[in-house]
This record gives C-alpha cells, sequence and structure tokens, in this order.
C-alpha cells in the first residue's frame, strides 16, 4: 500500500473505535468514554430554538419545530457564578435522567470575538476563572461535553503567531505585553478545571480548514493545553465541508504528533492545506480550494490531498495520530458560499451566507478513529449578526434586510437551511 494510503486508511476509513477520551491524562477513563459509538446526545426541550418556536407561526414555527427536535449544543455566554451553576445542573441532571449526553459551549472569555459580532464576555482573567469554575460544579460528576470557547484560539488578543505574523486582534483596553499569554492561561485553567470532572469531555477551538494553517493552529493548540483535554473541534459556527474537515483535523492530530514525538518544535515541517506537496505528487503542490470536497484522489490539483497525507505518511513512520477531535456539521451541507463573483469590499462569507443547508445529523458513530462525534454546535436557524458585506448598511445587501442580531432566530435563513439539508431532512 503506498504510504500516503497507508495514512488514509488510518485516518479517514477506520472502524469507529472506543475514543481514549482523556488521552492527555493518562488514558481512557475508568468507567469508559463521554463519546463512544453507543452515546445519545440530549435533546434540550427548553433550547432557544424551542423557545423560539413560541414566538412564530406557520412555516417558520414549523421550521423551528422541527430543528428543536434535533440534539444541538446548549450556549452559555455569562451570567454570575451562580447562575451559571444552577442553569447547568439543571442541564446536566435533566440530561442524566433521560440517559443522554449533553454539549454545552462555554463562551464567556473576555474579548471574546475581539468585540465583533458577538462581544462580551468576562471582565477579567479572575472574573472568567470563578465563571468556569462555576460551569464545572454545575456539572459535577454527571456527564458533559463541553466545546470550550469558539475562536477563542482563531482570535487571540494582540497575538504573534508562530510563524511571526502579528494578528489584526488589537483592542485598546488590552495590554498588548499580556493579553495573548493571558487567553492561552485561562484556557488551560479551564481545561484543568473541567477535567477534573471525571465524566466531562473537553474539546479545545480547532478553527477549521478554511483558516489557519496546521502548523500555527497545531501551536495555538498545545499552547492552551490540548494533551490535556479530550481533542478540538472544528468549524464552529461555520460551512467548511465536512470531508475537508476530517482531513484538516487528521492533520493536525498528525502534526501534534510530529512536533511532540518526532521533530520537536518543527511547526513548519507540518504539511497543510495552503500548499498540498508531498511524496504523491512529486512536491508539486497546490493551495487547495474550499469550495469543492477534498480526497486523496480527486482529479484537481486543487482538490487533490493526496500530497498531503503522503508527506505526513512519511515525516511520521510508525508514530500515529492520537488526538481526537468532533466536527461542527450544523450547516455545511452545501459547504462554503462561494463570493467570488460578488463585488462587495468584504464579502463576510461566514455572516449568514445565502443558500446553505443543514448538514450531517449529530452522532457517535462516525466510523472514523479520530472523529468522536459530528455535532451542531451552532444552532442552526440563529442569525451570525447584522451582515454588511462592506457597505455603510444598514440592511444585508446579499438578502435585502437587515438581518437579526447575533444569536437571534433568523426564519428566512433557518428555512433555507431545511430546504437545502445534505442529506435532507
Amino acid at each position: 500500500m503506498p504510504a500516503f494510503a497507508a495514512l488514509a486508511a488510518v485516518a479517514l476509513t477506520a472502524a469507529a473505535a472506543v475514543p481514549t477520551a482523556g488521552d492527555g491524562r493518562g488514558g481512557p477513563r475508568a468507567d469508559g468514554p463521554v463519546l463512544d459509538q453507543g452515546t445519545t446526545l440530549y435533546v434540550d426541550p427548553d433550547s432557544t430554538t424551542a423557545q423560539a418556536a413560541t414566538g412564530l407561526t406557520g412555516q417558520a414555527q414549523a421550521d423551528a419545530l422541527a430543528l428543536a427536535e434535533i440534539p444541538t449544543a446548549v450556549w452559555f455566554t455569562g451570567g454570575s457564578p451562580s447562575e451559571v451553576r444552577r442553569e447547568v445542573r439543571d442541564l446536566v441532571r435533566d440530561a442524566d435522567k433521560a440517559g443522554d449526553v449533553p454539549v454545552l459551549v462555554a463562551y464567556n472569555l473576555p474579548f471574546r470575538d475581539c468585540s465583533q459580532y458577538s462581544a462580551g464576555g468576562a471582565g477579567s482573567a479572575e472574573e472568567y476563572r470563578r465563571w468556569v469554575r462555576a460551569l464545572a460544579q454545575g456539572i459535577g460528576n454527571r456527564d458533559a461535553v463541553v466545546v470550550l470557547e469558539p475562536d477563542g484560539l482563531g482570535i487571540i488578543p494582540w497575538y504573534t503567531t508562530v510563524e511571526g505574523v502579528q494578528e489584526w486582534c488589537q483592542p485598546a483596553e488590552a495590554d498588548p505585553a499580556t493579553a495573548a499569554d493571558e487567553r492561552f492561561a485561562m484556557l488551560r485553567y479551564a481545561v484543568d478545571v473541567l477535567g477534573k470532572n471525571a465524566r466531562t469531555a473537553v474539546y479545545l477551538d480547532g478553527t477549521h480548514s478554511g483558516w489557519l494553517n496546521v502548523g500555527d493552529i497545531t501551536d495555538r493548540l498545545l499552547r492552551a493545553g490540548v494533551q490535556d483535554a479530550d481533542g478540538f473541534y472544528l468549524n464552529a459556527s461555520n460551512y467548511q465541508y465536512t470531508a475537508n474537515l476530517v482531513h484538516y483535523g487528521t492533520w493536525i492530530s498528525s502534526c501534534i504528533a510530529y512536533v511532540t514525538e518526532v521533530t520537536p518544535g518543527d511547526y513548519a515541517g507540518c504539511g497543510n492545506q495552503y500548499w498540498s506537496g508531498g511524496p504523491a505528487n512529486d512536491w508539486t503542490g497546490v493551495a487547495l480550494s474550499q469550495l469543492g470536497e477534498w480526497s486523496d484522489t480527486a482529479p484537481e490539483p486543487e482538490l487533490n490531498t493526496a500530497g498531503v497525507s503522503s508527506r505526513y505518511a512519511a515525516s511520521l513512520g510508525d508514530v500515529e495520530p492520537t488526538t481526537h477531535f468532533v466536527v461542527d456539521t450544523s450547516r455545511n451541507g452545501q459547504g462554503p458560499w462561494d463570493a467570488s463573483g460578488e463585488t462587495y469590499s468584504d464579502p463576510e462569507t461566514w455572516c449568514n451566507p445565502p443558500e446553505r443547508g443543514l448538514g450531517l445529523r449529530p452522532t457517535t458513530d462516525t466510523g472514523n478513529e479520530l472523529v468522536d462525534a459530528y455535532l451542531w454546535i451552532k444552532v442552526p436557524g440563529e442569525s451570525d449578526g447584522r451582515c454588511l458585506r462592506g457597505t455603510a448598511g444598514p440592511e444585508d445587501p446579499e438578502r435585502g434586510m437587515v438581518d437579526p442580531a447575533a444569536g437571534q432566530w433568523f426564519p428566512e435563513q433557518a428555512r433555507e437551511l431545511i430546504e437545502l439539508a445534505v442529506p435532507p431532512l
């Protein structure tokens, strides 16, 4: 078997195995993994989707009710420690009674979203630590999956990447000398506190296949404590194809193995989506396109991953990737929006793009050794924000209307997601 095919066979087509949740904590959980092939995910009867349905009528209400029947993450975005402790306790208690596992999103870091559409978060690192402790206390010894801080590693205040690039998020209120280190310290603290709960699975932000290159996000994940977590998550609130995300996640897991076990610190040696060269294509790489599904056999060079896969097979040798991940498939049925024909100065392809569809339904039966679950992390039907696409607004020029604020119900988008679902709803 060619080297690249051997890696693909291990990473992409292996039968589902019991995830070793907590690999970084010294092995499998004594009483079994939180997520395995038999896990059923919890449907919250009091979800924001169900609540939205009560204020709607006709088709819009029917759409919300249909989506409310599918397991979707519950977001915790603030509140006092006592409030979050109580709300989390109630959720996990109800899920435990049902025999299901709830998915929680913790979204309260200081300088969340760099004060953009989803601005907010705790006022200080100490306030955040108190909030995290309360969240962990609310979970206690019951089963729960925690998706920790979407964009928490993709958008870091005053951050210089492993390649030496100063990033754009530079809030005036944050100290340039300490803000990035504080972000990593807060995430490590959250991983540690939540990880002390024997039945809590914790996943860190791995961004997505159209964003950070593999070496960059691997460095960030390691600095945030991924080896002490259960893994990382991909595509939260985004639209990238599942096939591409599985390749990307497998490469991140491979890069983690490479820079920690083979050639320590060689992040530049990790193959990535922005140059696909490797032994399988005689190192004649191109940038991979987000606008089609990747595979090791695709005839189009911009969709063919054999070069990168063979590069990891050669560099890893007998070392196998072991860091697990989960994928948000809530809105990626049609893949990302191709805005190349548009004239917007900033098309904001991530912000309520038109004509997208629901993706794979949430499941832990992924058929892949490294993928613990396909989850609906973003609540489908809730707006990404008031998208202006580089215009003065107030309307979203792509939709001809003012989009609801971030997190508010968006009936028009919910209808699109259902109509264009892949597979059909």
